[in-house]
């Protein structure tokens, strides 16, 4: 079975989103990557992935998800349900969104995950979004933030499936993810 996970994108949303965050004219908007100088690359497109259940967590850590299952390569997904509970675009969402705790971002890191996602705004909130993203793609792990419907492969392996458009001289670059179960 097919499941798309990318936030589907209405002209209201476009709009909400524009007055919470001037970021998503530069490819913010919805379910994409923030490319932080750096390549996608075409291998990544294809990942076998885990998704943890997080719902209900702020502050997401180490002890809250079984890392022994993470391998090198995958695309490690977080559903927490936020997107769908606060609605992409509000000041809430963009404000008050879980975020995975340090220590976990570094375990992602030194296990070399391809991708890390997130049914939220990002993997840190306010001024520590853009280092933490930074720090990621600097050591090859890229985040996909404001994915949806991650309830149907919560606590699933899967196959991930992204495509981010080839965008030059952006920020960010919006993307389609599809999971194979």
């Amino acid at each position: 079975m097919l499941f798309d996970l990318t936030l589907q994108i209405a002209p209201e949303m476009i709009k909400r989103a524009g007055e919470a965050e001037k970021k998503v004219f530069s490819g913010h908007l919805g379910t994409h990557f923030d490319v932080m100088d750096k390549a996608f690359p075409l291998a990544y497109t294809r990942r076998e992935g885990i998704c943890f259940d997080v719902r209900g967590l702020v502050e997401i850590g180490v002890k809250d998800v079984d890392v022994s299952q993470i391998e090198p390569g995958m695309f490690v997904a977080f559903c927490s349900g936020f997107v769908e509970e606060a609605g992409y675009g509000s000041k809430r969402y963009h404000k008050e969104h879980p975020q995975l705790s340090y220590p976990l971002i570094e375990v992602l890191l030194d296990k070399k995950v391809s991708i890390i996602g997130v049914d939220f705004g990002g993997i840190r909130r306010g001024s520590e979004h853009t280092p933490a993203d930074q720090k990621c793609a600097d050591q090859g792990t890229f985040v996909v933030e404001n994915l949806c419907n991650l309830g149907a492969v919560c606590g699933q392996r899967f196959t991930a499936h992204t495509y981010p458009m080839n965008y030059a001289e952006m920020s960010g670059l919006p993307c389609r993810v599809v999971a194979e179960v």
